[in-house]
């Protein structure tokens, strides 16, 4: 399993310093995106990608000075901020996707409908697999 994730980690460059070529790292898309799926507060964020709180602190204010985000306090808890996406980090976010979306073309261009099948039934196996062990 792990000699697969070096390998799959490899393949798409997760691991680079600038993801897709992007000024961003992968954690700081994968933030964007967690924010646009409406995940609104730090605790959220920290929750769904198990993130250290001062890492994310730092990426926020990186996002609120370039722009991307807008925070606003909390009605329920005026300790909590609220986050959301400018339409400046929507446009970045749809600019990522896109660029994802055209890595993972490349990656499949050579394989056959059967194939590309084959795989998204495997991929889609292993998370029923780990999801029923850790749902345990």
């Amino acid at each position: 399993m792990r000699a697969f994730n070096r390998y799959y980690t490899n393949l798409i460059g997760v691991l680079d310093k600038d993801y897709l070529e992007t000024q961003y790292t992968l954690t700081e898309a994968r933030i964007l995106f967690e924010i646009s799926l409406g995940k609104k507060n730090a605790s959220e964020i920290i929750e769904a990608m198990r993130i250290d709180k001062s890492y994310l602190s730092r990426v926020l204010k990186k996002f609120e000075k370039n722009k991307l985000i807008i925070k606003s306090k909390s009605g329920k808890d005026a300790r909590t901020s609220q986050i959301g996406l400018t339409a400046k980090g929507k446009l970045e976010l749809n600019a990522l996707n896109t660029l994802a979306d055209k890595q993972l073309e490349e990656l499949l261009r050579d394989l056959s409908a059967t194939e590309i099948k084959q795989l998204a039934l495997h991929m889609n196996s292993i998370m029923e697999i780990l999801n029923q062990k850790s749902a345990s």
